[in-house]
């Protein structure tokens, strides 16, 4: 009806009406390829005729207000990407709005009416689920979406920017065993993450390629923090036999570790080797300065914004998924061990 508003109209409502799924409708909304030609035109035809428009898709119209949600702000790693979203936002002449909802259903929902309220253009999602009543929550709003570090399994509906964290995981227990390490302990990340089960898969293929047998007692938990990497440093060094070198899921666990190592009298690298994952500005300024494989997160939240400029414009996505390569930085805190230099 033309009294109807805009508003109204939901992917849901298109879905139903092309009797398709609204993953399908969020995919040909976001130009992606893969969806048959003639449910292409079914869908296109509905959201004209239903007058569908998302939030800032007006022929030249400047996207303004940015969201930005985290889980938690407390870590050195939010930072990096704030600063790459804030730099890519205010070059195009928007903003952005930053909220923590400590994983916390009232703080999601707090923030979704925060989102009515400011009628902001899209949306970065940083390391969280987007679950089905969340994506619908968004849907309903006509907010474009993108996701940094999903937690699950990439959902290929919604657009998401990681980096090759596998890679990353192969390449620095590639580095430690070269050194000659065989004893090579893991700290996990938080298990439901992406990104933490890629580093665990990537250091588990460093070893097996290299023959190597992965002992369960060497592969701690841990929660991205420091006080995490330090009680599995005690974990670790409480073992009859333990490793000749860790490596840490973040630089912060990697730091805990050293000082867990530091409190009985062990150095590193000349007793453990340490290597983390990030390539924070601690790693270089650390002592001693830390080997750590650097992701590129700072480019991961300019690439985010552009991502989200682009669905708000309507434009074309080439692919759903997206890995920035990760490198490995050697630094000062990784060595041949002790029995080996010894010799």
């Amino acid at each position: 009806m033309a009294d109807t508003p805009i508003r109204s109209v939901t992917i849901s409502a298109i879905a139903a009406e092309a009797g398709v799924s609204a993953p399908t409708v969020s995919r040909v909304l976001n130009g992606r390829g893969d969806v048959a030609p003639a449910t292409r035109e079914r869908i296109e035809s509905l959201l004209r005729a239903r007058g569908y428009r998302r939030r800032g898709s007006r022929t030249g119209e400047r996207v303004g207000l940015l969201d930005l949600v985290f889980n938690d702000l407390d870590s050195p790693w939010a930072v990096e990407i704030i600063r790459g979203v804030e730099n890519a936002a205010h070059a195009a002449g928007g903003g952005i709005a930053l909220s923590a909802i400590h994983r916390q259903a009232s703080s999601t929902r707090q923030w979704l009416e925060n989102v009515r309220s400011r009628a902001s253009d899209g949306a970065i999602l940083v390391t969280t689920d987007l679950h089905s009543t969340l994506r619908a929550e968004l849907e309903e709003l006509h907010l474009p979406v993108v996701v940094i570090d999903p937690v699950g399994v990439p959902d290929l509906a919604v657009p998401t920017i990681g980096c090759t964290n596998w890679a990353g995981g192969l390449s620095a227990t590639r580095h430690l065993i070269g050194l000659g390490h065989r004893r090579i302990a893991f700290v996990e990340g938080r298990p439901e993450l992406w990104c933490s089960r890629a580093r665990l898969d990537g250091y588990r293929a460093g070893l097996e390629t290299a023959g190597l047998d992965v002992d369960s007692a060497l592969v701690v938990p841990g929660d991205f923090d420091y006080e995490s990497g330090f009680r599995a440093g005690e974990q670790l060094f409480d073992l009859a036999e333990p490793p000749t070198a860790v490596f840490a899921a973040s630089d912060q666990m990697a730091l805990g570790v050293y000082e867990a190592l530091r409190r009985r009298g062990l150095r590193v690298p000349d007793d453990v080797s340490v290597v983390g994952f990030d390539d924070l500005p601690q790693a270089r300024w650390s002592s001693p300065p830390l080997t750590t494989v650097r992701q590129p997160l700072a480019e991961m939240g300019r690439l985010a914004v552009r991502t989200v400029h682009r669905l708000v414009q309507s434009e074309t996505i080439e692919s759903p998924r997206v890995e920035l390569a990760t490198e490995l930085v050697v630094r000062d805190s990784t060595m041949v061990p002790p029995a080996a230099a010894g010799g």
